[in-house]
């Protein structure tokens, strides 16, 4: 048979349409780029399998169980077509440029597509993480093979997912509700803010006062904060643990008449400095974006949900204004330094700009990938004047902000100094009262000139005192006092998670991979587990029987440092420390004292469905979690008053909108009482000495309280 005639041609396969015209401006004659449009095939349904396989080891997963696991993957249906485009391209090529994602997921995309099209002709694995003429210039002096390592990995990831899912959740559609899902992320997620919300919901207030006045010398004042009494430290809200006990023993607790006799007998008291204390203040920037980072960030500053930012960070990417926006690295290229702090010290000065390149270190848990940090594409730097024509709305607010965080990256610290006063005086009673203020004055902005990292709610005082200038005294200076007033306040519960804050501890825990989070967290609202409050995530109740039942029956699979490890040992397979048949055996059929998935669910023993979906709000009335959703009954005997008969349950809906932490006892009684006249024989076997009790942190039962390990 004779050989194929050589075209010159060189087929290009990209994932996205929106690549394909850029990269072959860049890449010549010669060149023909197309798109494979994401993933080619995938495992199906086990449905749709054909009838020889429904009967064998393949037939409950897609995936050969005894046989190492191997899957048993079809063509999509919607990408058959595609695929004989590709085919019908490649036979007119003398080469073949596999130039997808140049992460796991890329890297399985471009092991299906060399499985699919079954190339006889060279074949070259392409990355870049920008869309620039320069990187894909470097990129075709740098090709690979496919990486088998990252492969093994990638579809160990899929078919754990896939047994995972299949195995855990029929057991919720039987004890909870139909359609409901289980995932190895997406439930460890889901009980973060299950967690959260149990938290909330144990948690004790505690009162407490301070005092504030304002202070000065001749025209300048300024306020300061009552710190001491008679010596010892004022108690303040981060004093108090969540059952409302006071920890700190040295501390004193002001009330509200030891407050407001304090404040009074210091109306005409003598106040003085008692010292001075300044020290050099300096701040150094944060780091260029991850992923995470850049999910966080958005979703403080610009308000963008986590999936929001991925798609907007997508077409940047795609269009060449960001480099790759899936990526653990806070790495910048020398290339890329250089533009940083070129354009520094052009727009700010040279003084702005450090005499080394800063470098910074990996934080996330299991950082991996070999990308480098998000930034704005190119071997120089487009500022957001010279975008502004061509982004608009969102694009440009988050290009604006890679931007500013990149160029902020490589400037110079913030100085300055952070000067402390301490003041008293002795009150008519004889005790004595000293106050404290702080401020900071920065006298070098440094990296501030182009951008301030954001920050998440947390709990207690605010006493922060940056940008405050103080005036210049001394001690034993004379000060005057005026609107010295006695505050009251109340500790506050654990904030409940943002998409920006269950991004960051999710990092912070090893739990998932950055490029994941935004689908994860979209899943879990998708799912009907979670809810948006404003910017916080709020539980659903169903989401709380979900936890339970499966810290209950799979303790491990909704662990934290289980679910870390997890990934951990992803890791190694894609770094080729471990093969992916072997460590999914492990999982699946366990080994010694590990029991395995398998073996956990077919030993699962009886389930009390009621039980799982009964959370007690106080005494006689119980939270239960129906086929239509939350609701109140009542297990105090309801009795016809006419016949004495006792009859059904009273029982009163559960408005959707109210977070369960607001579900008090009291509030159960209102419910109750509002659904009347339907539970009127309810409300009349209830005599106003009824003991309601209300929850506490010792009184919640354990499907209200964290199982904290």
């Amino acid at each position: 048979m004779p050989s194929k005639a050589k075209t010159g041609k060189k087929l290009v396969i990209v994932e996205s349409p929106a690549k394909s015209k850029t990269i072959a401006k860049y890449l010549g004659e010669g060149f023909i780029v197309e798109a494979s449009i994401g993933h080619i095939r995938d495992l199906p349904q086990p449905s749709d399998l054909p009838a020889e396989l429904k009967k064998t080891s393949v037939g409950k997963f897609a995936v050969d169980i005894e046989n190492d696991f191997k899957p048993y993957y079809v063509v999509s249906p919607d990408k058959k077509k595609k695929v004989a485009e590709l085919k019908a391209q490649l036979k007119d090529a003398d080469a073949l440029y596999l130039a997808t994602d140049g992460d796991r997921e890329g890297e399985a995309i471009a092991w299906h597509l060399l499985e699919v099209l079954k190339p006889k002709v060279p074949v070259y694995r392409m990355t870049f993480g920008e869309i620039t003429k320069e990187a894909i210039h470097r990129a075709m002096d740098n090709l690979r093979d496919v990486d088998s390592a990252l492969v093994d990995a990638q579809e160990t990831r899929r078919i754990l997912d896939r047994l995972y899912g299949y195995e855990i959740s029929p057991v919720l559609w039987r004890k909870v509700a139909r359609g409901l899902s289980a995932g190895r992320v997406q439930s460890v997620v889901t009980r973060m803010v299950v967690d959260r919300e149990r938290e909330r919901m144990a948690f004790k207030s505690a009162s407490y006062w301070d005092l504030t006045g304002q202070f000065g010398t001749g025209s300048a004042t300024f306020k300061a904060k009552l710190a001491a009494v008679d010596g010892a430290k004022v108690a303040s809200g981060r004093d108090f643990n969540d059952d409302g006990v006071l920890t700190s023993a040295n501390a004193v607790h002001l009330n509200d008449e030891l407050a407001t006799s304090l404040a009074a007998g210091l109306e005409n008291a003598d106040f003085r400095v008692r010292s001075v204390d300044t020290k050099p203040y300096t701040r150094r920037p944060a780091a260029p974006f991850t992923t995470s980072t850049l999910q966080q960030e958005a979703g403080r500053k610009l308000r963008f949900t986590s999936k929001s930012t991925m798609q907007i960070a997508q077409r940047l990417y795609e269009n060449g204004y960001i480099t790759y926006m899936r990526t653990d690295s806070s790495a910048l290229s020398d290339e890329a330094l250089t533009a940083a702090r070129r354009q520094a010290a052009e727009l700010y000065g040279p003084e702005y700009v450090p005499q080394s390149p800063r470098v910074y270190a990996n934080k996330a848990a299991n950082a991996q990938e070999a990308h480098e940090a998000i930034r704005p594409a190119g071997d120089s730097f487009r500022t957001p004047a010279q975008v502004a024509n061509h982004l608009t709305g969102d694009a440009f607010r988050l290009y604006e902000l890679i931007w500013k965080r990149t160029i902020a990256s490589q400037m110079g610290d913030a100085k300055g100094s952070t000067a402390t006063i301490r003041l008293g005086a002795v009150a008519t009673d004889g005790r004595d009262a000293e106050f404290s203020a702080s401020g900071t004055v920065i006298t070098f902005p440094g990296f501030l000139a182009a951008y301030e990292e954001g920050k998440d709610e947390s709990r207690g005082d605010d006493d922060s005192d940056e940008a405050r200038r103080l005036p210049n005294v001394a001690k034993d200076d004379s000060l005057t006092a005026s609107d010295i007033i006695a505050i009251g306040h109340e500790t506050s519960p654990p904030p409940r998670y943002t998409e920006a804050s269950l991004t960051a501890e999710l990092e912070k825990r090893g739990i998932g991979r950055p490029s994941t989070y935004a689908s994860t967290i979209s899943t879990i609202q998708d799912r009907g587990y979670v809810r948006k409050q404003g910017s916080a995530l709020v539980p659903s109740w169903i989401a709380f029987s979900v936890i339970r039942l499966l810290e209950q029956h799979f303790t491990d699979y909704v662990d934290y440092e289980f679910t870390a490890d997890m990934e951990g040992d992803l890791d190694k397979i894609a770094n080729g420390q471990a093969v992916g048949a072997a460590w999914l055996k492990h999982f699946y059929y366990g080994e010694d004292a590990d029991p395995g998935l398998l073996s956990i669910v077919n030993n699962l023993g009886e389930i009390d469905a009621r039980e799982i979906n009964s959370v007690p709000i106080a005494e006689g009335i119980t939270l239960r979690v129906g086929k239509f959703g939350p609701y109140l009954e009542s297990s105090i005997p309801t009795v016809d008053p006419k016949t004495g008969e006792v009859v059904e349950s009273a029982r009163a809906n559960v408005p959707e909108d109210l977070a369960p932490d607001e579900l008090t006892a009291a509030k159960a009684v209102e419910l109750m009482e509002t659904a009347a006249p339907r539970n009127a024989s309810w409300a009349r076997t209830r005599t106003p000495d009824t003991p309601w009790l209300p929850r506490t942190a010792d009184t919640a039962p354990t499907s209200l309280r964290s199982s904290r390990r």
